[in-house]
Formats: structure tokens, sequence, C-alpha cells
């Protein structure tokens, strides 16, 4: 009860306080609040409350009253008085687009938009970009150009669906634009609709419906100068937002535009030399010795003339082949000729000789037409072109008598034009920075001669040519753009400063690219209207309704029927001045631009072979390199074939922002590979480069909703020079300090190049080429394992040569026999297996497949062994029995002697006389049986059957007419007949 109290009292106190602070505060003035409406209820209404402009200031605002409905709008002009809560018209010198809101003052950035530079995701998280916001200029808002990304955001509730109206200007493809809305629900706009179309010399407009509800608006930019060149930033004017339900107040017309009535949904401008304030209701004249450009807020003293204010140009020329010199004030006249020192407009009419004709063109009337078809001329009369030639068509202007019908002038914002002037073409003068002097060639299109080789893989479709001059006191720049139409193409080239006379040749590969364009800007200020550009002469070839200043003969290819060409095969030329066709040498092609006669057989690179037309030589992925000891080892990297891409390792530019540069490689192939492509995917343009190296540059972005954007795309390489494992090829050389080896095997090497006659640039004065060396690596399974030197990151040191090593099991030489073994199990239970293992380190791949594992037959040592004791065995008992063989024999003989011996009574050498040496039929042979009484019954066995089989051999000797029958079993006397032959011989 006690706690109750107290908190009674606390309340009573507080109120005494906040009653005697209110009563301390002054009461509140109409400008001291302003009035809101609440959210509309479910029924549609709302209440009306006053919010003060600032809190506690002052005391009594007004009660809060029942507001209008909410389906209440006011009209364009109106606005809502929210006193009386009426639409009331607005006064004179002010404007409101009713259910709508417009801002074209940027002065300050308007209440509600808020903007903010950040960093891209990938970008470094260490940059500051606080500073990289959009910038209020006046009549518009600038973007940044720096490498970060500036936003700039706007909130508005719709209470219907309405219109999103603003102007930009977008010159400059170096900077991603884009603009996107997301609603209540955070849904965003499509990514088709976000990407802003490069502007062309007009403010471009975009519109975008609304939904009901709330509504984010973004643009957003993100600069991508990866070169240090200067950008031009995106500007942004005149927002206009319907589908509101009403605008509380008017909107002051901005100086330089006036209102003259109530009730204007726009200010108009103030015309030339007049101005206005702001909020003004009428324009006022400048005083005569000032000037004003159309919708100034101020008038100008007018400069003295000098001779920067006028320009001249020629006059047709008349039927006397004269033409006038005209002198002319450039337009609007700001200058003064009554200011001291000013000079005056020189006198016009002067006459002078006309120029000639360009070539291809003959005088009729005193004008220049064009010859017809199948002639040519120098700029005088036409003439028809030989049997067996053809005019080389195309157009060649250097005389400028008047702008040719293809070609037109135009400026940013002012009225200067490129002017005729006879010898040459030149920009008159200017004096704004956004003055961008174009001049701008259109072409149909091109057709190749009929001497030229229609070959995808390498042809020159057209080139052009020009010769200009740069004059510059201060800072200025002329670039050279070419693309597929007038406005959306992209710098070929660009000069800064004073350039002396020159010549610069660009090589045209696509058919789509028909528009091309030289633009001249003065960049420093103050800007000097006398700097200049000139133009002498411009040519370009193979072109679609062309004319012709020469013909040529028709060595190379076919041509269509019923033309006058007589053209060689392909693989021959035409011998100069006699138009008989001769074949080149084997292995050689022949290039358009090449000339006429033996010189335009050119010899295929090593390791290389000419394609069908003779145009280009081409590699079937294969190599036969012949080793140090003799042998030959032979490469087949045709897997690697298809067209292969890459990414360096990650770049940053000053302000963090990350890039990379992707490589694209069709290494080989026959005439039907796929050649490697590099295409831009930011512009509209879509520009495309075709060959067999290719570079662009890759962004990680999530502009557009895409992980990564490629720009600036172009070709490292077109053209195959040759396979060879040595460093050095035609003048492009890969030194080994740049990949060092790993192995003993030697890196293969192909060359590429680009011609110096159709991709020559101020830095690389020969032509782009590229070498790629390929390392056996049987470890490296992946078909893409590319790297690039480690001290040239980007591929290349000096921008011109790149350099690739390209490691892969598929540059290995092919596997032979020597590359593996065999190694020979032992004898298991009868069998024998033989294993064949490759040699280690491995250094092949392919080739001969590692052969099967061979099984056969074998013996054992315990056969041979059994074997062996066995046949000694044998042996030994065969041994023996021979010996006691002849120890018989022996005992035999002894015994027979022994016996003789006896019978002779114990005389030496006397033996009893031997009537016959047979034995007659009944003679008992006692001998012999005593004999075999004594032997072996295996030894019997065998002295019988020779017996038996001897006693049928008769042997004849002659002895004084007597025919003496000789048997086996004379053995015996013959023994006697010998042993008194002995004795006798010893008496």
């Amino acid at each position: 009860m006690q706690r109750g109290l107290i908190t009674h009292l606390s309340h009573f106190v507080l109120g005494l306080v906040l009653a005697q602070a209110s009563a301390d505060l002054p009461m509140c003035k109409e400008s001291d609040y302003h009035f809101e409406y609440t959210e509309c209820d479910v029924l549609g209404s709302r209440w009306r409350v006053a919010v003060p402009n600032k809190a506690d200031t002052c005391t009594g605002l007004p009660d809060p009253v029942k507001g209008t409905q909410c389906t209440f709008s006011c009209s364009n002009g109106e606005f809502l008085d929210m006193q009386s809560q009426q639409c009331q018209k607005c006064a004179a010198g002010t404007y409101s687009l009713g259910t709508g809101v417009a801002f074209d003052e940027w002065d300050d950035l308007p209440a509600g938009f808020v903007t903010q530079g950040m960093t891209m995701n990938e970008g470094n998280a260490h940059t500051d970009c606080s500073n990289s916001t959009w910038t209020p200029k006046g009549d518009y808002v600038a973007s940044n150009t720096d490498e970060c990304t500036a936003m700039l955001s706007y909130a508005v509730s719709l209470k219907k669906p309405g219109v999103l109206a603003f102007e930009y200007f977008y010159p400059d493809n170096s900077i991603y634009f884009e603009f996107f809305i997301q609603n209540d629900q955070c849904q965003s706009t499509d990514s088709e609709s976000r990407w802003m179309k490069i502007s062309d010399n007009n403010w471009s407009q975009h519109r975008v419906e609304l939904n009901k509800g709330n509504n984010v608006l973004y643009w957003r930019t993100t600069t991508y100068a990866l070169q240090g060149s200067a950008v031009k930033p995106v500007l942004l004017r005149n927002i206009r937002i319907s589908g509101v339900a009403y605008t509380s107040e008017c909107f002051h017309c901005k100086p330089g535009t006036h209102s003259a009535e109530q009730g204007s949904a726009h200010c108009s401008p103030c015309p030339a030399d007049t101005f206005s304030n702001k909020g003004a209701t009428v324009c006022h004249e400048c005083e005569k010795d000032k000037y004003a450009e159309a919708g100034s807020g101020s008038c100008k003293p007018r400069p003295a003339c000098t001779n920067s204010d006028y320009f001249y140009t020629h006059t047709p020329c008349d039927s006397e082949g004269k033409t006038q010199l005209m002198y002319k004030w450039i337009e609007p006249k700001i200058c003064s000729e009554t200011v001291e020192g000013a000079v005056k407009l020189p006198a016009s009419g002067e006459k002078q000789t006309c120029p000639p004709c360009n070539p291809g063109f003959f005088v009729s009337n005193s004008t220049c037409e064009p010859c017809t078809n199948g002639s040519f001329s120098n700029g005088t009369v036409c003439t028809k072109c030989p049997v067996g030639t053809e005019p080389v068509v195309g157009f060649e202007y250097k005389w400028w008598n008047k702008m040719p019908t293809n070609m037109r002038s135009s400026v940013f914002h002012q009225e200067f034009t490129w002017e005729v002037a006879g010898e040459y073409i030149y920009t008159t003068p200017g004096n704004q920075d956004t003055d961008f002097l174009m001049l701008t060639l259109s072409v149909p299109g091109y057709r190749l001669p009929q001497s030229a080789v229609k070959d995808s893989e390498r042809s020159e479709l057209s080139r052009i040519t020009f010769v200009f001059e740069t004059k510059c006191t201060a800072d200025c720049r002329f670039y050279f753009l070419a693309g597929y139409n007038q406005w959306n193409n992209e710098v070929v080239e660009h000069w800064t400063g004073s350039n002396r006379k020159q010549s610069y040749s660009y090589v045209i590969q696509s058919n789509s690219t028909v528009g091309f364009t030289w633009t001249f800007q003065r960049t420093t200020f103050p800007y000097c209207v006398a700097d200049v550009a000139k133009i002498y002469s411009i040519s370009i070839t193979n072109v679609i309704g062309g004319v012709a200043s020469q013909c040529r003969r028709c060595p190379l290819m076919s041509v269509k029927a019923g033309s006058a060409c007589v053209p060689c095969p392909p693989g021959h030329y035409m011998v100069n001045g006699s138009g008989a066709c001769q074949s080149c040498l084997p292995n050689t092609f022949i290039r358009a631009d090449q000339p006429v006669g033996e010189a335009a057989c050119i010899q295929c690179g090593p390791n290389t072979k000419t394609n069908k037309a003779h145009t280009a030589c081409l590699s079937d992925c294969t190599l036969a390199v012949q080793t140090r000891g003799g042998s030959l080892q032979r490469y087949n990297f045709s897997p690697l074939a298809n067209v292969t891409g890459f990414h360096s390792s990650p770049r940053f530019t000053i302000k963090g922002l990350r890039y990379f540069q992707r490589f694209s490689v069709g290494l080989c192939g026959t005439e039907s590979r796929i050649p490697a492509s590099c295409v831009d995917n930011v512009t509209q343009s879509g520009r495309e480069v075709r060959g067999y190296v290719c570079q662009s540059t890759v962004v990680p972005s999530d502009i557009r909703s895409q992980s990564v954007v490629s720009s600036q795309p172009f070709l490292v390489g077109d053209s195959l020079i040759g396979a060879t494992t040595k460093t050095t090829l035609d003048s492009i050389s890969s030194p080994d300090s740049l990949f060092p080896a790993a192995s003993g095997l030697p890196d293969l090497f192909i060359y590429f190049l680009i011609p110096q006659s159709s991709d020559t640039t101020q830095a690389c004065k020969k032509g782009r080429s590229a070498a790629i060396r390929l390392r056996c690596n049987p470890s490296v399974t992946a078909k893409d394992h590319i790297t690039l030197p480690s001290n040239c990151s980007e591929g290349t040191c000096d921008g011109c040569t790149f350099h690739f090593l390209w490691q892969s099991q598929h540059a290995c030489p092919l596997c032979t026999k020597n590359h593996y073994r065999e190694i020979v199990s032992a004898c298991i239970q009868g069998i024998q297996r033989t294993t064949y293992v490759w040699q280690h380190p491995l250094q092949c791949y392919g080739g001969e497949s590692l052969p099967a594992q061979k099984v056969s037959a074998c013996v054992t040592l315990d056969f041979w062994l059994k074997f062996g004791v066995s046949t000694g065995t044998i042996a030994a008992v065969l041994l023996i029995s021979i010996s006691c063989y002849f120890w018989k024999k022996t005992r035999k003989l002894q015994y027979k002697y022994s016996k003789l011996m006896m019978s002779s009574g114990g005389k030496e050498c006397e033996l009893p006389a031997v009537d016959s040496c047979a034995i007659m039929e009944g003679e008992d042979a006692e001998d012999d049986l005593m004999d075999l009484t004594k032997k072996s019954f295996f030894t019997k066995i065998k002295s019988f059957s020779r017996e038996v089989s001897n006693s049928f051999i008769p042997l004849f000797f002659s002895s004084g007419g007597n025919d003496i029958m000789w048997s086996r079993s004379c053995d015996l006397e013959l023994t006697h007949f010998l042993k008194r032959c002995f004795c006798n011989k010893k008496k």
C-alpha cells in the first residue's frame, strides 16, 4: 500500500515537472513544425499530425485532425497544402509533377538520396573507398572513376504503380554501370534490365515501371581501368518518379530555366544569349558585349575573335575544275569582332584548282563518280582490268574536296565538325572538355578477292590504313575505334599529345566489324581551341561496293563461274608476267599477303604439314625426336588438342581490385579443329577473337549477377610456326631459365605467332608470339596443368612474347620395349613365370602396352639330380663290364700263348708248323671248347653268336696262287704265324 502511494506521488511530481518545462517553452509557430499523414488503416483513412522540425524547441502543436482518404492525389502542376488539405496550383517560377517527384538540381545531394563507396567482395578489404561516391555537379551527379564501387540509392513509397525515368551519360566501357530496384519484399529486377547500354553522342534515357509499395532504387558503378588510362565518369540527371500520392511542395525552376504561368508541370530552358536565376518566371537578355549558351544561368563577356574562331572549307568543283575557299565562324559565335585585337573573318571566294578524284573514281561533269565493276582508275579515267586479273576493291581517300557519302562527323554537345581541306580532313576548334570530335566511316561488309583464301583459321579479311597527325599545345588525345557500328565499338589504339605525321594499319578479321571512328579530345583546362587532328588519307581493302585503284592476277584459289580470273591450283603460284602456274615446293603454303611469284610459297615449320588449301601449316599432335644415342622417340599429345582455358595468379590494382589474366589455348589439331576463343561478356558488342592462343582480363564480380566478367580479349598467336625440341625458332625464344628442367627428358616446344603484318602495335612492332613448353610428367593426370613463369606472372615479360609450361603425362614419349624389363621366376613344380615391369623412373606414356605374364614348363633340379645319379650308375656298371671282358680276353690269350710255348719244347721262336689255318670239317676245336668252359654265361653267349655269324663270312688271301679260306677261329694260327715272323726277323 505504501509502495502504491509512492508510485502515485512520483507520477504527480513528474507531471508537475513536465508541465513546468512546457510552460517554459515558447508556443510553436507554423515555421517550427510541418504536417505528416499517419499510415492508412484498414478502412483507408488516416490522420494529419503536426511534427516539430526540432524536438523540445516549442510547445502547443496543433491537435491531430482527420486526414484525406488514402486514394487522394493531386494533378500535375499542383501540390497538397497540408494546412487546408487541398490541392493548390504551383506559383509561377515553380513546377510539380502532381503524383510524382523530380530531381534536376544537383548543387547538393537531394533529401532522401544516399551515396557510399565500398570495395568489391573480391577486393582488398583494407582499401579506403569512403570517398568513392557520387558527387553533385550542379546539373547532374557524377560517379567515381577509381577502382571502388560507388552506390547511389533512393527509397520511395508508391501508393499506386508508377514509373521511374532518368537520363544518363555512359561514354566509357571501362566503367560497369548498372541500375536495379528492390521492393519491400527485397526482390531485385532481372539481370537483363540491370545493365546500362553505352551512350551514343547524346544523353540516354531509361524508363522502368515501379510496383506499388516501398521501392529502393540503386545506381551502382565499378571501374576496371587496368591500364592506367583516364576514365570518363557516368553522369546522371533529371530523375523523375510517378506513382506517389502527392507532393507537399513545388520545386523552383533551376537557373537557366523559367516557368511563366501557374500550375506548370515543368520549366522551359532559356534560349541562347539569355539567362535566368533560380525560380525565374522570365529569361533576361544578355548585354551586347556578353553571351550565354542556351539554358545558362548567367552571361559571360565575349572574348576577342582569333584565328581559332573560324575555319575554312571547300565548295564542290565547278565546270572549270575550280573550288572556292570559304571561311566560316564557329557556331554559335561567342567572340566579338569589335574588341581591341580581334581578327576579322577572311574574305571567302578565292578559287583554287580542284584536287583530283580519289583512286577508283573518275571525273564526270565536274564531280567524281565511281568506276564500274571490273575496272580501275588512278582518279582520272576508268580502265578495264586485263584478262586473268581482278580489281583490288576497297576505298582509298587521299583527296578531300567533299565529305565522302559513307563518312560523317559529329561531336558531343556542340556543332563542331571535321572539315575537308583538300589534302587532308581536320578538326575544327572547340573549347569544352566534352568535345569529342568524331569522324565515322561505315562499310557494308567485306569480300575476299579471288586471289585470297577463305580460310577460317587465318585470313586477312580486310585492312584499314590511315595517315594522321596531331598538333597540341596542351594535352589532347586521339582515338581509333573499331566495332560493329558507329557507337558500339572498342578502342583499338590511342595517341596522346602531339604526334608527327605517321601511318597506322589495323587488320579486320570479322565481317561484323563495319564501323570505324576517329575521335579527338582536348583534355586539359583551359581547353586550347588551336589543338587539331588531321587525317591525310584513309584506305580500306576488300570492301563490298568499293572501287579499285589497281588490278592483280588471281594465282591462288578457284573462282566462281564466269570470272575473268584464271587461278592456279592449290599449292601453285603464278610466274610473274607469264600467267603460268608453277608448283610450290612440298610442304609449303601460300599466304595471300605475300607477293605473287615463288616468294609466295612459305616453308612450313618443323613437324608441321600444310593444309589442303595450302594456306597454313598444321600439327597432327605427333612428334618424332632423335635422341643422342641414335634412337627415335615418338610423341603423341593429341589428348591435349582440345581447347583448354586457365587463369594466371591473381593480380591487384593500386586500389586492391583483384583480377586475373585468362588464357585459352588450342594446342594442335587437323583442319576440323575448334580454335580457342576469348570473348567480351561485358559490353553489348560481345567482341570475340579466335586463334591458337588468346587472352582476356577476368574480374571476379557480383555485377549483373555474374560470378566473373571478361573483357579486353586479344590474340596471342593465330599461326602455328613449328613443333620442336629447340628453345629458339624463327626469332621466338623460350629460355630454359623461365622453367628450370626437373628431368633428363627434353621439353617439347610449340611456337605460335601473329604476323607483323596483321598485329602491329606501338608496343609490339613485330607482332605477338607464344611458346608453349610441353614437359613430361607421368604423375600429372589433369590435362590442363599449365603454369606461367614465376618472374613473369602474367605470362609475358615484354608484353609481346608469352611463355607457358604445360606438364602432362601425354607430353611423355610413347612407350617402347626399351621402357620395360623382364623378370624370370624360379621353376616351381615344373612351371616357370616371366613377368614384365616398367623401368623406374617411368618416363613414357601410351605406346606399347606392358606384355602379359608368360607361363612355361620347366624341369626341376631334383629331376636332373636323379637323372645324373642314374646315368652315372649305368656308366659305372658298363665300365666294369667292359673291364671284366677285356681282362677275360687277356687271360685267354695268355693261356693260348702258354700252351704254344709248352708245345714248342721250350725253344723260343719255334712253333709247330701249321698246315692249314682253317678248321676242317669234323675237326674238334678243343681249345675253344676248353676256353668256353671257363667263361661266364654272358660271355659265352656273346662268343658263340660271334663265331656263328663269322663262320659264314669267307675271307680269301692269295699266296703263291693258292686260295686259303680264313675264318674267325683262325686267330690261333695267326698268332703262331706272327710269332714265327717275329722270331725270324730277330734272327
